[in-house]
């Protein structure tokens, strides 16, 4: 579980805290095996007899003080009573893990008969969309090959396909067999049988140990759905060309109620892969795509707020009926075309699942993303709360969560692995503020609770029944992780402490949400604001630009450049790159309303060092492909002229390239070779991260350089306007100057 806050030492009162100008929250990656100083957490059992406070309900840690019958909660300082247990227990303290760390994982007793918890196998349905191309099956089987791949062998595989029908192929028998049954057309229509009468899902659900063979037969007779094929009143009519036919909402729907018959006796949860090729037209949960296009010229719309909301809540309401038959979707839209996933999103984030994009499949990563994502552990049935000392509270909450209808700050996670970051911003309880005493410090403690399936070769040998070999356990873990701040005394301090890449991960979130609400050009507003407020009372707090007597005019030049405190002076080029990003350019920039929230829902789940790369991408110089020259430049065309370096490196999260400059030595080997620090490099970070990112090989002077250049942000007009005559970043600078004297007036 890492914890990143975006200052480490916290603001004494809200006086201090509006005078900082600096977001006050933290981020958290529950999952994550190590902390972010990779301390791993020290491991224990009986979970639920650890002391709670019963006042706060936090639980006992190493932070509070003990005594022989009673201890005192370090969040809200109530004295609470030891069970003869307790005290027992702690007579050994090196025998309890929560009396050894403050980052601890305990294993919870479970509910339900030993019987059902030995069956819950891993359970997998692919729905492969047939209203598509023969490349887009291509594709599909190729990252479903690799899927079966990564699955362990007990797992549970389902193949269904989509078009104006829904297929259920039986692949445990020699051929495979496949059942179909026709979706209604109509948007409020319901399915005129059960699937569970159309095919058992037992029989359905095939093994992957003994089918494999049976289910790559099976993916081999995909085929699409034929123009002949389809109802002549199905989808919608265009020129006289005949589209449709995808009912991916209803089968969706249907999947679902499939599946969750079986919830907690086959299956703890069930990840369904969704493959879709175009925007659902028919049957429950139709999308009309002719919202994108023509229609804001003629009735003046701003394309930039009208494309963010979903049209429908269909999806939104099918993923609350996933999250209870325990059903998390993952949506692999391999499409260039519009197919509004501002609708669709709500289906894969709210289920636990994720959205992936892919705008073509010639050079599409689908089945590296496939094998990377069902290879790594994740966690399931999550429940993620925090808590803090009483002096403060938290506000906001962002991330991929649904919360809970009953509890405050309490949210529930149905898939989570160890990717996946969550941020919260913090609001003072009350006026006062800390404490200045050294015994009152400002406490965080985040519980996680989670459910793993493990595997058997995982369990030790006194859990493994000779009955049960073979068979997946589930186990239900308390993950806890007790924290203590320090205050800042002034705000020269305050700013010493700050995170630059946590303050940039609440930022996202927060223009996030405001272009949700109110458009791209608001969430533009806002950041552009905040930095202007932050630089202004950065410059107030260290007397750097000053009145004269009785005159309007500044004595000194504004700091735009934060050149007094070192921490801060990431902020300008972030802001600048933030406001340069697909996130929040224009609409009439040329920025797919698809491609937007693809990059809302990616940026909403990295933790801040990704999400870092991803707003400002790292650039590195090599002299040769075994030596590195120097670690990280300016995006500028001036910072590759002046380093004089033959070969670049650019890490932007989800593309790297590798630029050879036109003045490059011939005799230098292109590409680099397998066996050299440049390629070492590039498969340390491929291998590190959550999608697979791109990797693109360019030769200036002989190839387009255009992938590369884009990145070059700094020389490029903050608005969109392309290059202009005043550089791009530096008239930035100028203009946040100008906005800051106008507010200090």
């Amino acid at each position: 579980m890492a914890v990143r806050a975006t200052v480490s030492l916290f603001p004494v009162d809200p006086d201090a805290q509006e005078a900082s100008g600096i977001p006050w929250g933290l981020t958290v990656t529950p999952f994550a095996a190590k902390d972010e100083n990779g301390q791993a957490p020290v491991y224990g059992s009986d979970g639920h007899i650890l002391p709670r406070c019963e006042n706060c309900y936090a639980y006992f840690n190493t932070y509070c003080e003990l005594d022989q019958w009673a201890w005192n909660c370090s969040l809200c300082g109530t004295l609470n009573g030891l069970s003869s247990q307790a005290i027992s227990r702690y007579s050994h303290p090196q025998s309890c893990a929560e009396m050894m760390s403050s980052f601890i994982d305990l294993e919870l007793p479970l509910e339900g008969s030993e019987e059902e918890i030995l069956h819950a196998r891993p359970v997998y349905v692919a729905a492969v969309d047939l209203s598509s191309s023969e490349e887009f099956l291509e594709l599909t089987k190729s990252a479903l090959q690799a899927a079966l791949e990564a699955l362990a062998p007990e797992s549970l595989f389902g193949l269904a396909t989509f078009s104006h029908k829904l297929g259920l192929y039986d692949v445990q028998g020699p051929i495979p067999v496949v059942k179909n049954v026709f979706i209604p057309q109509d948007a409020e229509g319901t399915f005129p049988i059960e699937l569970e009468d159309v095919m058992p899902l037992l029989q359905f659900l095939a093994p992957v140990e003994t089918c494999k063979d049976h289910i790559t037969s099976a993916l081999e007779t995909l085929k699409p759905t034929t123009s002949w094929e389809r109802t002549p009143g199905t989808g919608q009519e265009f020129d006289g060309v005949l589209m449709g036919g995808r009912g991916f909402g209803s089968a969706m729907e249907a999947l679902c109620n499939y599946l969750g018959s079986e919830y907690g006796n086959t299956f703890a949860l069930a990840r369904v892969f969704a493959f879709l090729s175009g925007p659902p037209d028919h049957g429950p949960g139709q999308l009309d795509t002719r919202r994108y296009g023509e229609q804001y010229a003629s009735k003046g719309e701003d394309a930039d707020r009208a494309l963010l909301p979903e049209q429908t809540p269909f999806y939104k309401d099918l993923a609350a009926v996933a999250v209870q038959a325990g059903v998390c979707v993952d949506i692999f839209a391999v499409t260039n075309e519009y197919t509004d996933l501002a609708s669709l999103k709500f289906l894969s984030i709210e289920s636990g699942g994720s959205l992936f994009l892919y705008s073509n499949t010639e050079d599409s990563t689908l089945p590296q993303d496939m094998y990377r994502m069902l290879s790594r552990p994740y966690a399931f049935n999550c429940v993620l709360r925090l808590r803090t000392s009483t002096e403060f509270k938290p506000g906001h909450s962002y991330g991929h969560f649904f919360p809970d209808p009953q509890y405050e700050n309490v949210q529930h996670v149905i898939c989570c692995d160890s990717y996946a970051t969550y941020a919260y911003d913090f609001d003072f309880a009350n006026d006062v503020g800390f404490s200045r005493s050294a015994s009152e410090q400002p406490m965080v403690q985040i519980a996680f609770q989670y459910t793993v399936v493990v595997p058997p070769e995982e369990l030790s040998g006194s859990e493994l029944v000779s009955s049960s070999r073979g068979k997946h356990y589930i186990k239900r873990r308390l993950r806890i992780r007790t924290l203590q701040y320090g205050t800042a005394r002034n705000l020269n301090e305050l700013y010493d402490a700050v995170d630059p890449e946590v303050v940039l991960s609440l930022l996202v979130h927060k223009v996030i949400l405001a272009s949700l609400e109110d458009g791209v050009r608001e969430g533009r507003m806002l950041l552009h604001d905040w930095l202007v407020i932050l630089t202004a009372q950065y410059n107030e707090a260290f007397k750097l630009a000053q009145y004269k007597n009785g005159s309007s005019s500044m004595t000194s030049q504004v700091d735009v450049t934060f050149s007094q405190c070192p921490q801060l002076q990431l902020l300008p080029r972030l802001v600048f790159a933030l406001l340069r990003n697909p996130l929040l350019r224009f609409h009439e920039e040329g920025v797919h309303p698809d491609y937007r929230i693809y990059v809302q829902c990616l940026f909403s789940a990295l933790e801040p060092s990704s999400l870092h790369r991803a707003i400002y991408p790292v650039l590195t110089s090599y002299s040769a492909p075994d030596k590195q020259a120097y670690p990280r430049h300016s995006l500028s065309r001036a910072a590759l002229i002046t380093s004089g370096s033959p070969i670049f490196f650019l890490d932007a999260f989800t593309t790297l390239i590798v630029f050879y400059s036109s003045t490059a030595d011939p005799s230098l080997p292109f590409p680099p070779p397998q066996d050299c620090l440049l390629r070492s490099t590039i498969n340390k970070l491929k291998q590190e991260r959550c999608i697979t990112p791109k990797l693109v090989f360019i030769r200036g002077g002989q190839d387009d350089a255009t992938a590369f250049e884009n990145y070059l942000i700094e020389e490029q007009d903050v608005d969109g306007t392309g290059l202009t005559s005043v550089m791009g970043f530096v008239s930035f600078l100028e203009d946040i100057t100008q906005s800051v004297l106008e507010y200090m007036k």
